[in-house]
């Protein structure tokens, strides 16, 4: 599985919302500078969160964007579903919508287990546990496996 520039970008936009939440709405460009995100190609990614309704945008001199929601209500799979659509896909297919026969039978299962994983960490993290630095626990440990960090 590969994290797109577009959704680390995505959840990097978020999370910079996440730590000024309550201090008004933040420019696009100010996002932009703070976690160096290309600004022409921020401002696609923000037009995606807007419409998925985790951000929302005001215009004019005091406007720029805020989350739309509270922080400890939206996931990082919210945020990458947003810009990126399934969170696992196979050939640009929901793992549930594939098919294979004869030897090939076991893959369905392991796509789909894939996606499970995959989903429950994603989905268990939120904007809030980020920008509070605590991520959960089973999140912590998981990354605090040595082979985590390495590449085979």
């Amino acid at each position: 599985m590969r994290i797109s520039a577009r959704s680390d970008y995505a959840v990097r936009a978020v999370l910079e919302l996440a730590v000024r939440q309550g201090n008004g709405p933040v420019k696009a460009e100010e996002i932009a500078a703070a976690q160096g995100i290309p600004h022409k190609f921020l401002e696609g990614i923000l037009g995606d969160l807007r419409r998925a309704g985790i951000v929302d945008s005001r215009r004019g001199g005091g406007g720029g964007y805020r989350l739309a929601r509270d922080a400890a209500e939206v996931t990082v799979a919210d945020v990458i579903r947003a810009v990126d659509g399934p969170i696992v896909s196979v050939r640009g297919e929901r793992p549930t919508g594939l098919a294979y026969t004869g030897t090939a039978q076991p893959l369905l299962p392991l796509w789909i287990a894939l996606r499970a994983g995959v989903r429950r960490i994603l989905e268990g993290v939120t904007l809030a546990d980020l920008a509070a630095d605590a991520l959960p626990e089973a999140v912590q440990a998981l990354a605090a496996e040595p082979a985590a960090w390495e590449n085979p």
